[in-house]
């Protein structure tokens, strides 16, 4: 395993999702990526990463990620960031409210040998994108 190949492949992850191009998801996560923190109901695998960020895209089509923080080593990759967006589609089961959020989250993502991330774990502020839609 390779810390630049790792860190080339969180750029292309970075890439594929400023592009909006959930179906290429595939390019950095392994068809069985195992994912430690998925949305319930969510299938497994990529599939379930590409249905997450194809609904929360649908929710708000603006959304922004921007990285604070790499750090890797051969195996893993560990990004903070801030998302931020406006709820404009529908977000688990809740109409569009029109408010915007910004929130941080991390995730850490474990690659194989050929750079495709394998494994991940992440949390996001969830209590406080809720709260600034107006949700909680």
């Amino acid at each position: 395993m390779s810390k630049d190949k790792n860190l080339a492949t969180q750029q292309l992850l970075g890439e594929i999702l400023t592009a909006r191009a959930v179906d290429r998801l595939g390019e950095g996560f392994h068809a069985d990526v195992v994912d430690h923190d998925p949305v319930p109901g969510a299938p497994a695998g990529v599939e379930g990463i590409k249905a997450f960020w194809s609904d929360f895209f649908t929710a708000f089509p603006d959304v922004d990620l921007a990285v604070e923080t790499l750090v890797a080593d051969d195996d893993h990759v560990t990004a903070v960031f801030t998302i931020s967006g406006t709820h404009t589609g529908p977000f688990q089961g809740h109409e569009p409210t029109g408010k915007s959020f910004t929130v941080r989250g991390i995730q850490v993502g474990r690659f194989d040998d050929d750079g495709l991330l394998v494994e991940r774990w992440g949390a996001t502020d969830e209590a406080g994108l809720q709260q600034q839609l107006g949700l909680s």
